[in-house]
């Protein structure tokens, strides 16, 4: 199943500020990331608690409040992933700090904040987009930042 949704985004960046309205925007960054479904499942296995170490517990259920299946969280961390490959630094970021929530029809959307947030509004990202998906053996997730850059 693969879902691409604009992302949601909270930004106090002085770069959304109508001085910068005319700056044409423009891909900042693109990150992706696949994780083997099977060994992420095995590690969920044998660490559970890692589930809380990398998710917000409104990352870990759908839209029906049902607990999400390993293939799903790793679609999730995938997406983390290549976030963490369009900001490059991540000193100080905790996983908490990028979230991947879905909209009202389910749609995957990131949600920053944190030293996340920060590091993106100092490389002048104003919007997300997120794409998931998986099959088998894999999990992927393709993400793309946009903006006016730093």
């Amino acid at each position: 199943m693969t879902l691409t949704s604009h992302a949601i985004w909270p930004s106090r960046s002085p770069l959304s500020e109508p001085a910068f309205a005319h700056l044409p925007a423009c891909v900042v960054g693109i990150g992706v990331d696949v994780v083997d479904t099977a060994r992420f499942a095995a590690v969920i296995g044998r660490r559970p608690t890692i589930i809380d170490r990398l998710f917000t517990p409104h990352e870990c259920v759908d839209a029906h409040g049902l607990r999400r299946q390993p293939h799903s969280l790793a679609a999730r961390f995938a997406a983390k992933e290549a976030v963490v490959k369009v900001l490059k630094d991540t000193t100080g970021m905790q996983w908490h700090d990028c979230q991947v929530l879905v909209d009202a029809n389910g749609a995957p959307n990131l949600r920053m904040r944190g030293r996340v947030a920060e590091a993106a509004e100092w490389l002048g990202i104003t919007a997300w987009h997120v794409s998931l998906t998986h099959d088998g053996a894999h999990a992927m997730a393709f993400v793309v930042a946009e903006g006016v850059g730093p």
